[in-house]
Order: structure tokens, then sequence, then C-alpha cells
């Protein structure tokens, strides 16, 4: 009997039936209507903050053909400033003979001062670094290298406080001067090359500290 209910035609509708049906099938299609509407609005608003949204290939961050030859240039400042640790290494090794011969020129031209060292420093940083006109990437990369080059000062202070003429102080000697020379040498041909190629260097230990004064 119940199904047959179901399944059975309707009744001609009187007073009673429409104002018993007339305001939920109202409320139904109101609020279906509204569920309708809301779903259109949420679909509708990522689409219009999509449209608004313009990505720049070029711009604060970009690295173009000048930015790249910048960034790359800066990284011969720490191997230049440090050339003297590779005294021992140079005169071994032929292939690394071989490879720094054609910066011999530009070494004695930032060697021929003493104070040249200095001078590029505070034009790197004041003229580079602090220089809003530059890109990110360029005042990034020069950080790195000025970071690098105030490194240096720890193996000096150890020269010059210890200072060995022979023995096994000696030998560790040479070996601390031959790790930061390769060290300068390898941090030399990854940042130049990276740079040249428009990716962004890392190097170890100054990274994170280039990052604090680019900010």
């Amino acid at each position: 009997m119940a199904i047959s209910n179901l399944l059975s035609p309707i009744s001609p509708l009187g007073l009673s039936n429409k104002h018993l049906q007339a305001p939920f099938l109202f409320s139904a299609r109101y609020q279906s209507f509204l569920g309708i509407n809301t779903l259109a609005k949420e679909s509708r608003t990522p689409v219009t903050q999509r449209r608004n949204f313009i990505p720049r290939s070029k711009g604060s961050n970009s690295a173009d053909a000048p930015d790249r030859l910048i960034s790359a240039v800066c990284y011969f400042y720490p191997f230049f400033d440090g050339i003297q640790y590779g005294k021992y290494v140079i005169t071994q090794f032929t292939p690394i003979q071989t490879l720094i011969q054609p910066l011999v020129p530009a070494i004695k031209v930032f060697k021929s001062f003493p104070f040249n060292g200095f001078l590029v420093f505070l034009t790197l940083y004041f003229v580079v670094v602090r220089n809003p006109n530059f890109s990110k990437y360029v005042r990034f990369n020069t950080m790195q290298a000025i970071v690098l080059d105030v490194l240096l000062i720890f193996p000096d202070l150890l020269e010059r406080t210890f200072n060995p003429r022979d023995g096994l102080g000696l030998d560790l000697m040479m070996s601390l001067d031959s790790t930061v020379f390769l060290f300068l040498l390898v941090c030399l041909i990854y940042g130049s090359s990276s740079c040249l190629l428009g990716q962004v260097p890392r190097l170890p230990i100054v990274a994170e500290a280039a990052d604090r004064q680019v900010l």
C-alpha cells in the first residue's frame, strides 16, 4: 500500500495543499538558487585573483646579461686577495699554473698597491651592495664575495701568530694555505660560472651571511 501510494499520480491540488507545499518548494528552490550563486561566486573569486596576478620576467631580482657579468667578476676579488695562499700548490701542480697564467696581469695590478683590497671592499659594499639601483641578484653575489674575502682574516692571523719555519708546524701551515687556496679557486669557478649561466650560487659558510645583509 505504501509503495502504491508513492507511485500513484498526484491528486489535484487544493488550497490546503498549495499553502503546505508552496513554502517548501519556494524555500528549496531559494536555497538551491543561493547555493548556485555561492558556488558561482566562489568559483569566480580565484579567477579574478589569477587575472590580477602578472608574472614578471624582469624586475628587481632578474638576472639579465649585465647582472650576470657584474656578479661573475665580483668573485675574482677574494681570489686575487688570497692568491698568496697558493704559493705551495701553484709551484707543485702545472695544470693550476696554466689555469692561473691568464690572470697574472690582473693579479699584479691588484697587488701593486697595498690598499687596493680595502678600496675594492669599500667600493663593492657601498656602491653595489647598498645601492638599490642594482638588482638583488647582483647585490647578493657581491656580498658573498665580500664575506668570502673577510674570512681570509683568520688564516692570515694564524700565519702571523705562529709562522713556523720547519717541522710539523710548517707542514700544517702548508696544508692550511693549500686548503684555503683551493677553496677560493673552487668558489671562483663555481660562483662565476653559475652567474654567467644565470643561476644563483650559494657558497658554503658565506651564503647565509650574504642573505642577511642583502635583505
